[in-house]
């Protein structure tokens, strides 16, 4: 009956019942398991735009902007976007606030903060994500590039990791909201390490005290000169083993701290 109100022959409506899935469908298939992992992610919250961030940016996907769009439509999948009367929760931290602006701990890599700042030279401006920690306001990691991106917090990240070696699931990495650090690459890289994510309110200027403190310090003291506003290397020099604030207990070694 099928067949004859379609006007198509039996053999070639058995045909396309048993072809099987092209490859392009089989591509759209896995890319779509993708962009569901990646919207789960971000809470529910990433659109088609942030999405596409994510799979070029965060998981090195070749893929064109208006197919992420398409196969999002095609299965439901939207973001979360801002209403009228309405609070947006994509403005919602990606992580709770496990700190409290409370700095004071008793032992190193328990607590670390991280933060990103921005430095003019004659070649053009720096940007550099540093990682602090808390027990003795040593720098701990770094990383310096040309641009604001995920990849500059994360190998801020990884070379602290990489030098401290914490143990799983002991010490709190603590940040702003700033989108580098609520980015889904970030925040995977974070659990990867075994690191404890934490970030404070919106628009509460102590939240991430220490970390800008010590920005201010290194600015004021190091950076504010003629030599440091001019020479790119100026940056890194400040960087390497600083520390501010404190002096380090002498029952307790440096290379501890």
């Amino acid at each position: 009956m099928a067949c004859r109100v379609l006007s198509v022959s039996r053999s070639g409506y058995k045909d396309w019942l048993g072809r099987p899935t092209s490859i392009r469908e089989q591509s759209n298939a896995e890319l779509l398991k993708l962009i569901r992992a990646v919207h789960a992610e971000s809470r529910f919250s990433y659109g088609a735009p942030r999405v596409h961030a994510e799979l070029t940016l965060g998981l090195g996907e070749r893929v064109n902007h208006k197919r992420v769009e398409r196969l999002m439509r095609e299965a439901g999948i939207q973001g979360i976007h801002r209403r009228r009367g309405h609070r947006n929760p994509a403005g919602e931290p990606t992580e709770e606030d496990l700190v409290q602006c409370a700095f004071e701990v008793q032992a190193p890599d328990l607590l670390w903060v991280t933060d990103i700042t921005e430095h003019p030279t004659a070649e053009g401006k720096l940007y550099c994500a540093a990682v602090l920690d808390c027990f003795s306001r040593r720098v701990v990691g770094h990383s310096i590039d040309i641009r604001q991106t995920s990849e500059l917090v994360i190998d801020a990240m990884a070379a602290s990791v990489t030098r401290r070696k914490p143990p799983a699931d002991s010490t709190v990495l603590h940040s702003d909201h700033g989108p580098q650090f609520t980015s889904w690459a970030f925040g995977k890289r974070l659990r990867d390490a075994g690191l404890l994510g934490s970030m404070g309110t919106v628009g509460d200027c102590f939240d991430n005290a220490m970390m800008e403190s010590f920005w201010g310090t290194m600015q004021l003291e190091l950076l504010d000169t003629k030599n440091g506003r001019q020479e790119p290397n100026s940056l890194p020099q400040c960087l390497n083993g600083s520390s501010v604030g404190i002096t380090h207990s002498e029952d307790i070694p440096v290379s501890e701290c």
